[in-house]
């Protein structure tokens, strides 16, 4: 297109004149699409601008919106408001739309940099909690009597049956069954496990 050499710069279209021009643009008049650049570039530009803030993406936002304007000048209805409102209509409309584009961009590259970031696994932490772990089993098995603790090694420890832990130990299998429970119970309360 065109830019007006600076002493053939066309005059500002008045009120009404605006409309005029967008008929003429629509059958392809590129003088009146000129007249009709000079008159709303700016104004476009400065909406397109307090939207986006980038000033590169405001001036390619703007530009995407005369663009539409030389293309669909056809489409504009006089009955349903001014040149100007239309053209600006697009215009915030076009640079609402590369808003939202650019948010909906931001949180996809968020959404996986949540998902390809692990927390970085402590091996340290993970022995020495461990260890306190099995200490604190340790403590918690002594507090138990001789009966329930050799019922829970053999049960629980070694795998054995309630029945073979009882033929192991010479005991009918009913005791051993409420030694355990007594002793899982006891357990449970010097782990502070709640159930």
């Amino acid at each position: 297109m065109h830019v007006a050499a600076r002493g053939d710069e066309p005059a500002a279209p008045g009120p009404g004149s605006l409309e005029t021009l967008l008929d003429r643009v629509s059958r392809g008049d590129q003088q009146a699409f000129e007249t009709v650049y000079s008159a709303v570039a700016g104004p476009v530009l400065g909406l397109v601008r307090r939207l986006l803030r980038d000033p590169a993406q405001s001036e390619e936002v703007a530009q995407e919106v005369l663009i539409e304007v030389w293309r669909c000048a056809a489409r504009f209805d006089p009955d349903r408001g001014s040149a100007m409102a239309w053209i600006m209509t697009m215009a915030h409309r076009r640079a609402v739309d590369r808003v939202r584009s650019a948010q909906a961009s931001s949180d996809r590259e968020q959404r996986a940099a949540a998902r390809d970031h692990s927390p970085a696994f402590d091996e340290v932490s993970e022995q020495v909690e461990r260890r306190l772990e099995r200490e604190q089993v340790r403590r918690c098995l002594g507090s138990l009597t001789e009966l329930q603790r050799e019922s829970v090694m053999l049960a629980y420890y070694r795998g054995c049956t309630y029945q073979e832990t009882a033929d192991l130990l010479g005991i009918a299998l009913g005791t051993i069954k409420t030694r355990l429970r007594d002793g899982l119970i006891r357990l449970r309360d010097c782990l502070g496990v709640t159930s």
